[in-house]
């Protein structure tokens, strides 16, 4: 067991390293890298397809990396925004690693690209332990899964810097209870904004992309509890501990 864990912890400190070298090369691109996180059949793919096409649209230069276990079936769609795009398979890992996003990105990110969309292995566990280098994490889920995904996947949405419900038009149909979840969002990570969108009529698109640009032009983003609670285990101990759980400090403030 003691091996196991060491070496996990070797593995996230590995991620670590290729996170904060991703994150400085992107910067000095001046490219804004988002991380999308939701469980699968969340609407991720719809709404960054919409997302992509504003920005296409705006004259915003933007990107998309998208991972999967398998098939391109994700990248095909989010190629119809005329964003250029690339997939990821992931070969049944549950999660992105910096070192595979930044491989993938050698040589292939167009200059000038300012918003670099990561839509992440759909999975609301493995996902979040992984920094990728990005400047914005968005934690995502469907009105269509119930209220409480936020206080089954504390480490999800507790390390988001913004939180966005999904598939809004369905909220009537499936009955949705919104303060419900609005409140457990608020107890797992207090403060954090919070997008209403549906990929299907449009609603809160306009207000995500902005809501992006913002983060890309420097405003400051909201910090999670429980990225501040990391940084200061880090501080004051050289390596993580084993009874510690791993939790990516995220972007520098």
């Amino acid at each position: 067991m003691c091996r196991t864990v060491d070496l996990h912890q070797a593995v996230l400190a590995k991620n670590d390293t290729n996170a904060v070298e991703l994150r400085r090369t992107l910067d000095d691109r001046g490219t804004t890298a988002v991380n999308l996180m939701s469980s699968p059949g969340s609407g991720k793919t719809a709404l960054l397809e919409a997302l992509l096409t504003r920005a296409v649209a705006g004259g915003t230069p933007a990107a998309a990396v998208t991972a999967d276990l398998a098939t391109e079936n994700d990248a095909t769609r989010l190629a119809r925004s005329g964003a250029p795009v690339q997939q990821i398979l992931t070969d049944g890992l549950c999660h992105l690693e910096a070192g595979m996003l930044q491989g993938k990105l050698e040589g292939w990110l167009p200059e000038g690209t300012r918003l670099l969309f990561v839509e992440n292995v759909g999975n609301l566990v493995c996902p979040a332990s992984y920094d990728l280098g990005e400047t914005l994490r968005i934690a995502l889920a469907s009105v269509t899964e119930g209220e409480d995904k936020p206080v089954k996947y504390p480490a999800a949405f507790g390390l988001a810097h913004l939180v966005v419900i999904t598939k809004t038009d369905l909220a009537g149909a499936v009955e949705f209870r919104r303060d419900e979840f609005l409140s457990g969002v608020q107890q797992v990570n207090p403060g954090v904004p919070v997008i209403e969108t549906s990929a299907r009529t449009g609603e809160g698109v306009d207000d995500l992309l902005a809501r992006v640009l913002r983060a890309a032009d420097g405003r400051e983003t909201h910090t999670p509890v429980l990225a501040r609670q990391h940084e200061k285990h880090l501080h004051h101990h050289d390596t993580p501990s084993a009874e510690h759980s791993h939790a990516p400090a995220g972007p520098p403030r």
